[in-house]
């Protein structure tokens, strides 16, 4: 293969003994895989260790897009794909990636939708139905943005595209999962605000809240994923609610 066309598959991970097995069977089509691990202690560790084509570098978190810029340096070959440990690659969307990077046609970056999983359901509203998000570029034409520091977006100098198969996101396994991670979430959200001076009142605390679950559950119709549409709309106002508690912890902390 022409090097040019070779992949370098990169993951962070925390915590993630339960997706491991799975998601690193879904990108074995890569030409090395490189897994930065925030010292995880559920075993995590030892069975990325139990795989002799996975690179692993234990490093400490300070946040997702200081994480990625950091794997992005591991990589040795022009094209990185980053996945989530909770994430799939079906074959579909396989051979579309190792097609588009043998002619890109000026393309440095590549978009993927996801199909959400909760439970093993598929969920089809509540906000995920039009979740596109970068995986796929060229190692150097991207840098991740330092200062959002959650749902951390990369800023390309080139053309991007959306690819058309999907990606499989199988991101909830309990209601519990869902909030320690919106909680997770929350924290550093309220930490990225709290760094441009911004300050909580009874708006964030009772209006935006509110505003997330009435346009995710009616709206963007999350009442027809059923119960766990009214959880997951539930869950994510709750860590709306969540982000300015913290700011309001941070700003007493002064």
């Amino acid at each position: 293969m022409n090097t040019s066309q070779k992949i370098s598959a990169l993951m962070i991970t925390f915590n993630e003994v339960n997706h491991i097995d799975d998601v690193i069977k879904t990108i074995q089509f890569a030409d090395e895989i490189i897994v930065i691990d925030s010292f995880s202690i559920d075993g995590t560790l030892e069975k990325l260790k139990s795989y002799t084509n996975v690179k692993t570098i234990q490093r400490k978190f300070i946040n997702f897009a200081d994480q990625r810029n950091f794997a992005i340096k591991q990589a040795k070959h022009e094209w990185v794909l980053f996945i989530d440990a909770d994430e799939r690659i079906p074959e579909d969307l396989k051979s579309e990636i190792t097609n588009r990077i043998k002619n890109p046609n000026g393309v440095v970056g590549f978009m993927v939708k996801r199909l959400f999983f909760f439970k093993q359901k598929r969920i089809r509203f509540s906000g995920f139905q039009t979740d596109t998000t970068y995986r796929l570029f060229k190692k150097d034409y991207v840098k991740y943005i330092e200062d959002k520091i959650v749902h951390e977006m990369p800023m390309l100098n080139g053309k991007s595209e959306l690819l058309k198969k999907r990606m499989l996101h199988y991101c909830f396994d309990s209601a519990q999962h869902y909030k320690s991670k919106m909680e997770h979430y929350a924290k550093l959200k309220a930490l990225e605000l709290f760094r441009k001076g911004k300050k909580a009142n009874i708006f964030h605390f009772v209006f935006k809240p509110l505003y997330k679950f009435v346009i995710n559950y009616f709206f963007r119709l999350g009442f027809l994923d059923g119960k766990e549409g009214l959880t997951i709309c539930y869950l994510g106002a709750y860590g709306v609610y969540y982000r300015y508690q913290e700011l309001k912890k941070l700003k007493h902390q002064l």
